[in-house]
């Protein structure tokens, strides 16, 4: 790192002559020192990377703020020739700072480098210089790293030679006092010298590099004192004076709105915006442009501030014996394929500068116009109890269309000072709105809500926010709106109305059964489920009312009753009913829902085709038709009957020889017995027979029905 400018050089070695010239105890001695050295680092501060002149400021000229939490902050200013310029930001924006920061030399110019601290560790990078001040050392100890070394040293003589050491001595003061005192040792030309250190005023390092290093690490110790800003200096290289440009993207504040809507019995409600804006940044915007996004671009936190290492791991290396060498077959997959990393995709179509370019066209014109001061926020002025909001507030936002995203550009400079937050008029106009009583019953069972259908007619998008309501001068209530594009309606709700009741009833119809069809062997049976909600509603007023009523959209239920709503949102119908002064209205919805059964006739319970055979809407054809499949499938049912009886005696017989063939075993040959059991063995077989013989056939008759069966159903469509 290349040395301080020469007063700040200058600075650093008066500061130690001096202390050398008034010894102090070591501890208070070094304390000095590095008081001296924050000064002296103050100075040397930020370096001069390749013999540029000091850093210029450059102004904060333009601020973008999201919807998102984050902010666009663009600088500009001047340059000439070589020029550095030092940006501080807080150690927490150095990851979104790395993410986005932009350069640009207008001038012809280019951006030789973009310099930053280390995360790492003050104590850390303190000993990675030649002279290590970690442990805040003595002069003695601050001398005694730098052994062998050339040095200069006014005693007032000045002695030059080469720093052997700092010895420490024992000196007796008094009669009883013993002092540690220390020497440095020095080899002249004319051999070895030991000057007391109270005797030393100034001490010079002859070698540059070295030099150089100690005043790299003081400037670092006085920079560390903030350990909560980071500094970034950006180095312009050209000739001439040229015009340059930074821009970044920040974590900031996300600006918001709130409105105030006034309704007057004879004059269409009059909206006003303000924007909500926050300056948490440590720059005072003075004349910047201010420019507001509504959206939400994706953005996201990346540590690329901290060094990452890629942990390896540690080969030992083994001894072998000798192997014979190898030879090895080709690989028969060919070469291996390559590894292919995904390229992240692009944050944004076009550059912020891009973006930002209709402000940027306008600059002339803003320059022109008058700046806005912010020192708090404005509100309305009542004026005979009515609000009038047009006096004295002026809409300063102009909309404009940033690709996916809505801008609103305020017009005039703003300047706000740092820490500090502003309202700002964006919307000052009459819009259309018509009053209603909005009823939903899973809000308020029993009241309606006033409210307005509010339509926006201004050219702007209205941000989400908080609505105050005054009607007829008062304080009626707050509103919630969410986004609302020009041309667009939306209803608003701010107050309970207890002058209009809704009494609500439902009613279940039976369930009807609609229809019956056969396709392919598949019975399908339509029924149909009616619902009834009625809506009492009494209007207590001495005025007429209109009445939103909201009732629950189901996708699954058909509305009947009214044929079509007054509209449709994704969750509700609303209807509109008109309830004169002092009367009741009624409104009754009726909704009906289709169920559609299927039933596999060739599986399914008999029971269950003998109910719909019992349905007295099932015509001829239909009845006729579930009477052949119930005849079928008797039959076939009788004929897998008598197999499976065969079936279980043949398993009786195989059961019953088993028992006869154990007892033959335990009889002599010649007995009675075993005669019996020979004879009662002939006789099982010879039934035996009989009965394979008749499942066999049994088994054809059963495949012969079941195809029967199976054809009559495939082939069965019956309306």
């Amino acid at each position: 790192m290349p040395p301080p400018s020469q007063p700040a050089g200058r600075l650093f070695r008066a500061a130690l002559e001096w202390t050398c010239a008034n010894p102090r105890p070591a501890d208070r001695h070094w304390k000095f020192l590095v008081a001296v050295a924050a000064l002296f680092a103050s100075a040397a501060v930020p370096v001069n990377l390749s013999g540029a002149d000091a850093p210029l400021p450059l102004p904060l000229s333009e601020v973008v703020l999201y919807s998102n939490g984050v902010g666009y902050f663009q600088r500009d200013g001047q340059v000439d020739g070589r020029a550095e310029v030092d940006l501080r930001f807080k150690a927490d924006n150095i990851n979104d700072l790395l993410k986005s920061l932009v350069v640009q030399d207008l001038g012809g110019g280019k951006v030789s480098t973009v310099t930053y601290a280390s995360r790492d560790p003050l104590a850390r990078t303190l000993k990675s210089f030649s002279i290590d001040l970690t442990a805040n050392p003595s002069l003695g100890q601050l001398l005694d790293q730098v052994r062998g070394e050339r040095v200069e040293v006014a005693t007032p003589n000045v002695l030059t030679g080469t720093l052997v050491g700092v010895e420490k001595k024992q000196e007796q003061v008094g009669d009883t006092r013993v002092v540690e005192r220390e020497y440095l040792n020095l080899l002249a030309d004319d051999g070895l010298r030991s000057v007391p250190m109270t005797q030393v005023q100034r001490v010079r390092l002859l070698n540059p590099q070295l030099d150089q290093e100690l005043q790299q690490a003081l400037a670092t110790l006085a920079a560390g004192h903030d350990t909560q800003k980071k500094t970034v200096a950006i180095t312009f290289d050209g000739a001439g004076q040229r015009k340059v440009r930074v821009a970044y993207i920040l974590e900031s504040p996300v600006w918001k709105t709130s409105y105030r809507l006034v309704l007057h019995a004879n004059e269409p409600p009059f909206l006003q915006g303000w924007a909500i804006v926050e300056n948490t940044t440590d720059d005072d915007w003075t004349n910047v442009r201010l420019s507001l996004i509504s959206g939400r671009p994706i953005s996201f936190i990346m540590d690329l501030y901290q060094p990452l290492y890629v942990p390896r791991p540690t080969v030992v290396p083994e001894l072998y014996a000798s192997l014979r060498p190898q030879v090895y077959d080709e690989n028969m997959a060919g070469k291996p394929e390559e590894e292919t990393v995904a390229a992240a995709t692009e944050m944004a179509k076009r550059p912020m500068f891009e973006m930002m370019g209709r402000a940027a066209r306008k600059v002339q014109s803003l320059a022109a116009a008058p700046a806005i001061a912010v020192a708090g926020p404005a509100g309305g002025v009542v004026a005979g109890g009515v609000f009038n909001l047009q006096q004295g507030v002026q809409s300063l936002a102009e909309a404009l269309k940033a690709g996916e995203l809505f801008q609103y550009e305020i017009q005039a400079p703003v300047t706000l000072a740092r820490q500090k937050s502003a309202l700002l008029p964006i919307v000052n106009q009459p819009v259309e709105g018509e009053k209603l009583s909005i009823y939903n019953q899973a809000v308020q069972a029993k009241y309606p809500l006033n409210g307005l259908r509010l339509k926006n007619t201004t050219a702007l998008n209205l941000m989400q926010g908080p609505i105050t309501v005054f009607d007829g001068g008062l304080y009626a209530g707050d509103a919630r709106i969410e986004d609302l594009a020009p041309g667009q309606e939306r209803l608003i709700s701010y107050a309970l109305d207890l002058k209009t009741e809704v009494e609500p009833q439902t009613t279940s119809g039976p369930e009807e059964l609609t229809s019956v069809h056969i396709r392919k062997g598949t019975l399908l049976a339509t029924r149909k489920l009616s619902e009834t909600k009625t809506y009492l509603i009494r209007n207590r007023d001495q005025q007429a009312k209109t009445v939103l009523v909201e009732h629950p959209f189901r996708p699954d239920w058909q509305l009947v009753e009214p044929k079509e709503p007054t509209e449709r949102t994704r969750d509700v119908y609303r209807f509109r009913v008109k309830v004169e002064p002092d009367k009741t209205a009624k409104l009754t919805v009726r909704e009906e829902k289709q169920l559609t059964e299927q039933v596999r006739l060739a599986d399914t319970g008999l029971d269950t085709i003998q109910f719909y055979l019992q349905v007295r809407k099932l015509s001829p054809k239909l009845k006729a038709a579930l009477d052949r499949v119930v005849e079928l499938r008797d039959r076939l049912a009788h004929t897998t009957a008598d197999r499976a009886r065969r079936e279980r005696r043949i398993g009786e017989i195989t059961q019953e020889q088993g028992r006869i063939r154990e007892n033959m075993a335990r009889l002599a040959q010649n007995s009675e017995l075993y005669a019996r059991y020979v004879k009662k063995l002939d006789q099982q077989e010879t039934e035996l027979e009989t009965l394979r013989q008749e499942i066999e056939s049994l088994r054809t008759t059963e495949a012969k029905q079941q195809r029967e069966l199976n054809d009559y159903l495939l082939n069965l469509q019956v309306d």
